[in-house]
């Protein structure tokens, strides 16, 4: 494990090099891959989203990351678990969109996120958006108030939780009337898995 005051700037440094990208990516999607789908693609007419990967001391000092549950009743990925972020607006950067995003759903204070690079794009077929994880870090746990409309539950994940292939197991579930095996991180008593499992895979893969 790297050592936390040592982390930002291995991450930095690895950010500026080529990533992972869709090998890593791939490890968490679901099993059979749905026809014509590749996770690098920008197909005409998909919207761009932008989401935050924030790092920031736990209780134990160690790295954590917050993910949200999201709200029942939204139109995109309901009950499910996932990054903050939503959709970049007109004008709008993606890396600042991602900090508006974060903000919005669970109050988070942009100035005290220093963002520090950002993954590789993933085509989320199922809202037709092209997904991009930008990576922050905190000096400290951020004060976080949930909007209530939208996200359901605070689910704090430590880093090293991430990194224990013990978390991680498979599921099956019924998609377009077909069986299909799902790859997840189990992690504060959630699943993980789909888009979100799929960034994270990346991250991860950052450290092998």
């Amino acid at each position: 494990m790297i050592p936390a005051a040592d982390l930002e700037s291995f991450l930095r440094t690895r950010l500026a090099a080529p990533l992972p990208g869709p090998a890593a990516q791939l490890r968490f999607a679901p099993r059979p891959l749905r026809k014509g789908w590749e996770p690098h693609l920008t197909p005409d007419g998909a919207r761009d989203a932008a989401a935050l990967l924030l790092l920031y001391p736990g209780p134990d000092g160690t790295p954590h990351l917050p993910l949200t549950l999201r709200h029942d009743g939204l139109p995109h990925h309901p009950g499910q678990i996932s990054l903050p972020g939503g959709r970049v607006d007109p004008g709008e950067r993606p890396d600042q969109a991602a900090l508006r995003e974060a903000s919005e759903e669970v109050g988070l204070d942009p100035g005290g996120v220093r963002l520090i690079g950002s993954l590789s794009s993933l085509w989320v077929v199922v809202s037709n958006h092209v997904l991009r994880a930008y990576v922050g870090v905190a000096d400290e746990r951020p004060t976080f108030r949930l909007a209530p409309r939208e996200v359901s539950a605070l689910v704090e994940v430590p880093l090293a939780a991430l990194r224990d292939p013990a978390n991680v197991s498979w599921t099956e579930r019924a998609r377009d009337g077909i069986l299909v095996r799902y790859p997840h991180f189990h992690v504060g008593g959630h699943e993980v898995w789909g888009a979100t499992a799929m960034i994270l895979a990346e991250f991860i893969a950052l450290f092998d």
